[in-house]
């Protein structure tokens, strides 16, 4: 995740006054998509659930926080 400015190629969402953008390629590509704050005792962040979740396995349990 990144702040951005929104591009001609992006899928644009608003959720609760915040607004999401992912690449429309991309988007075709992970969805659906959800992403939610959490905090444990790992620390607290934003962790990313989309359709490859459950294909890769490059952050653990198939989700990534930041």
């Amino acid at each position: 995740m990144a702040l951005d400015e929104p591009r001609d190629n992006d899928e644009t969402f608003k959720e609760k006054g915040v607004t999401f953008l992912i690449n429309k390629e991309l988007f075709t590509e992970v969805k659906p998509i959800a992403i939610e704050y959490v905090e444990s005792e790992m620390g607290a962040g934003f962790m990313v659930q989309s359709a490859l979740s459950n294909k890769a396995a490059g952050c653990g349990s198939g989700t990534c926080s930041c």
